[in-house]
C-alpha cells in the first residue's frame, strides 16, 4: 500500500526500464560493429544497431505473460523517446518530428518482423540479406552483414537462456561481438 501511495514501486520500475534500455544501447555500441563490420557510425547506423538489439530483447519477451509484456512496452516507449530526442538534436523542427518518428517506427517494425522471422528459422543467410538491405542499402556486397547475423543468432540464444526474473530485474547480458567469430 505504501509503495502505491508514495510511488516507490513506480520509481523502482523506472530504474529497471532505464537500466534495461541502457544495456541494450551499450550492446549496440560495441566498437566491432562500426570499426570491423563497417556499420556507419552515424545517427542512422546507430539506430540500426539499437534496433537489432531492441528486436532481440523484444523477441525474448514476446511469449512471456503479464509483467514482461508491460516491461517490453515500456522499454519500447523509452526507445522511441530516445529516437525523438535524437531527431530533435539533428535540428528537425517540431512540425517534422512526427513524420520522421512515423517513418522510423515503420522501419523498426518492418525490421522486427523480418529479423524475427529469420532468427526463428535460424536462417543466418536471410538475416544477413535483411541486414544488408537495411544497414548498407547502397552496397551490393557488404562484408559486415554475415558476422552481424551470426552475432544476432548467438545473442538470441544467449537471451533465451537468461531467466525471465533476471531480465525483469534489468540483469540482461548480450554476448560480446567479436571480429574473429
Amino acid at each position: 500500500m505504501f509503495q502505491k501511495l508514495f510511488g516507490f514501486g513506480q520509481r523502482s520500475r523506472r530504474v529497471v526500464i532505464d537500466a534495461l534500455y541502457e544495456r541494450i544501447v551499450a550492446a549496440s555500441r560495441q566498437p566491432v560493429f562500426y570499426a570491423d563490420w563497417q556499420v556507419p557510425d552515424t545517427p542512422l547506423g546507430r539506430f540500426e544497431m539499437i534496433a537489432v538489439h531492441m528486436i532481440l530483447f523484444l523477441r525474448r519477451l514476446r511469449e512471456e505473460p503479464g509483467t514482461a509484456r508491460d516491461v517490453a512496452q515500456e522499454v519500447t516507449d523509452v526507445f522511441f523517446r530516445d529516437v525523438e530526442h535524437a531527431i530533435r538534436e539533428l535540428g528537425i523542427g517540431d512540425l517534422g518530428v512526427p513524420k520522421r518518428i512515423k517513418k522510423l517506427a515503420r522501419m523498426f517494425y518492418g525490421r522486427a518482423a523480418t529479423y524475427s522471422e529469420a532468427i526463428d528459422a535460424g536462417d543466418a543467410d536471410a538475416l544477413a540479406q535483411a541486414l544488408a538491405r537495411n544497414v548498407k542499402p547502397d552496397l551490393a556486397d557488404w562484408d559486415g552483414a554475415a558476422p552481424i547475423a551470426a552475432y544476432a543468432l548467438k545473442a538470441a540464444d544467449a537471451l533465451a537462456s537468461q531467466p525471465l526474473e533476471r531480465l525483469l530485474a534489468a540483469d540482461i547480458s548480450f554476448p560480446t561481438a567479436n571480429a574473429e567469430d
